[in-house]
């Protein structure tokens, strides 16, 4: 079947206010995204691709514009399946004063319990996610062939979700992988298994140098912002 790349949306605003941003609308990427965006058609040069889907939100978008001027020939579709968890009143506040809501424990360490206050449940964000992969792999392959290389535009707890079923873990085990904002991974999916052949590869390491305020082992609900 066909190989998807997964592109997480550069820096936004939310990452660099700290905010857990969900769909609040009009987070757009700062200025280091944009960068990160403009740097997306050489990173993606060697790369055949037959189609890019996109979350329907602002800062998915702006991150594909660079890309898309670039190949203008290059099919884009939305799917709101692969936009941002629906975090309910959880969204748009600070995560440092989220840390503190006894339901961020269960967050951390039993995801696949956890419902957001007005929102919607881990488990359910995984499920649509999984099954916009699993039916746009079917799309692509159809229309381009078993070769066909496809990207989709997303949010960090969405391809995270997603990276954990392509490798079989159960969703209370998803927050153990990390994405950067503008990181690719890429899954071959097969009629046997997929294989996850890159995860989160931004080909800088500077999100890897020692903080100052480190966040204690804790994984970054909405994704982090990446490096300084």
């Amino acid at each position: 079947m066909a190989t998807l790349i997964l592109l997480r949306h550069g820096r936004s605003t939310a990452n660099t206010a700290g905010l857990l941003a969900g769909w609040t609308p009009g987070v757009s990427l700062d200025e280091r995204g944009a960068a990160q965006a403009a740097a997306l058609p050489d990173r993606l040069a060697g790369l055949p691709l037959a189609a890019a889907v996109t979350s329907p939100l602002q800062r998915c978008q702006e991150t594909l514009r660079p890309l898309l001027d670039a190949r203008p020939g290059l099919p884009l579709h939305t799917d709101e399946r692969i936009g941002e968890c629906h975090y309910g009143d959880w969204s748009g506040r600070k995560l440092a004063e989220l840390a503190d809501e006894p339901l961020m424990g269960a967050v951390q360490q039993h995801p696949s319990s956890v419902t957001f206050p007005g929102g919607e449940s881990m488990r359910a964000m995984q499920a649509r996610a999984v099954d916009a992969v699993r039916d746009w792999n079917a799309r692509i392959e159809a229309e381009y062939g078993e070769d066909a290389i496809y990207l989709m535009c997303s949010h960090g707890d969405i391809i995270k979700s997603v990276v954990a079923d392509a490798l079989g873990l159960h969703l209370d085990l998803f927050q153990r992988i990390h994405v950067d904002p503008c990181s690719l991974t890429a899954i071959r999916y097969t009629g046997q298994r997929p294989f996850l052949l890159r995860l989160g590869d931004t080909g800088d390491f500077a999100s890897l140098a020692p903080r100052e305020n480190g966040n204690g082992g804790d994984a970054a609900v909405g994704g982090g912002a990446g490096a300084p």
